[in-house]
């Protein structure tokens, strides 16, 4: 038996090399393809209580939780360093507005260093938001229905994309009318400092990358059955207000230009979530309708 396995070792190495791909395929499309264990959330916490087997899966969860978010703090630390070979030119990048670094002064002696570490860390975050983003799905995948894993999966690339446009919207958009703005508002001189000026673009970038994220985050909620339409419609208003007050804590100044460069966007995006809400919500009622049809044997009504 011992050289039957020594002899067939290389055959064998072969064939598990050249299925590698295929075995990981099929795996993935079945995970995909996995109804999830769907149990009441106020049973889960009575059970919490009594019995020992919902403990443990709770503490497996945690323990999964942990994993995920240990795997993408690697990945964005390993994002940051590799963003050190380019941060220099980012920063150059991001005093174009001031008309260059030269414009601007280090007044504490750890400040260059700060200012350094702090743009690498907008950079890594902006690298690695695809990996953090995956890792979310795949915390959240087992427990979501086959419609929703897919949905899920698709939008990390658009979850990117949103992200990156939000932050070229604060660049391209916002800083050319803030900016001026603080220049000119009294008659004091002005005399920036490195870390008041990109504690302020790199802070507003990502916040309204962020933002950037909600019709995304809608749509998700809402293929889920978590949100609906009706009510978000229904909501504008209070939707407004809420914007409105995020726009002014997020927004350094307090005039109102720029407070509605930031709050215009918010809107805008809070409508197209009620729109792609519908889309999600509709898809939602249809696939409920299927698997109606597919258990009873013949069309629900």
């Amino acid at each position: 038996m011992g050289l039957w396995q020594v002899v067939t070792f290389p055959f064998r190495l072969v064939f598990n090399i050249i299925t590698f791909p295929f075995r990981i395929v099929y795996r993935f499309h079945k995970f995909l393809n996995t109804e999830p264990d769907e149990r009441p959330l106020a049973d889960v916490f009575v059970d919490l209580t009594s019995n020992n087997d919902t403990r443990q899966m709770l503490w497996d969860q945690i323990e999964a939780l942990r994993m995920h978010i240990l795997r993408a703090v690697v990945v964005l630390s390993i994002a940051v360093i590799a963003a050190f070979w380019v941060a220099q030119d980012v920063m150059e990048f991001l005093a174009i507005p001031v008309e260059g670094l030269e414009k601007l002064q280090a007044i504490q002696v750890t400040e260059e260093i700060g200012v350094f570490m702090r743009v690498s860390m907008t950079v890594g975050i902006a690298v690695a938001f695809p990996y953090i983003a995956l890792e979310a799905w795949l915390f959240a995948a087992p427990g979501l229905r086959p419609r929703e894993k897919k949905f899920g999966l698709v939008g990390i690339p658009f979850a990117t994309l949103l992200f990156l446009t939000g932050m070229a919207f604060t660049y391209y958009v916002m800083l050319p009318t803030a900016l001026p703005f603080l220049g000119s508002f009294t008659e004091i001189a002005q005399f920036w400092s490195a870390r008041e000026y990109f504690t302020f673009v790199t802070g507003l970038m990502i916040w309204i990358g962020v933002f950037f994220e909600f019709p995304l985050v809608i749509f998700v909620l809402s293929s889920m059955g978590l949100v609906q339409p009706k009510f978000l419609a229904e909501q504008w208003r209070l939707a407004v207000v809420i914007i409105a007050i995020l726009a002014a804590a997020v927004t350094p100044t307090i005039d109102p230009v720029n407070m509605g460069l930031v709050m215009l966007p918010m809107i805008l995006l809070y409508f197209i979530s009620i729109g792609l809400s519908y889309i999600a919500y509709a898809g939602r009622k249809r696939e409920n309708a299927g698997d109606e049809v597919d258990a009873d044997g013949e069309p629900a009504g």
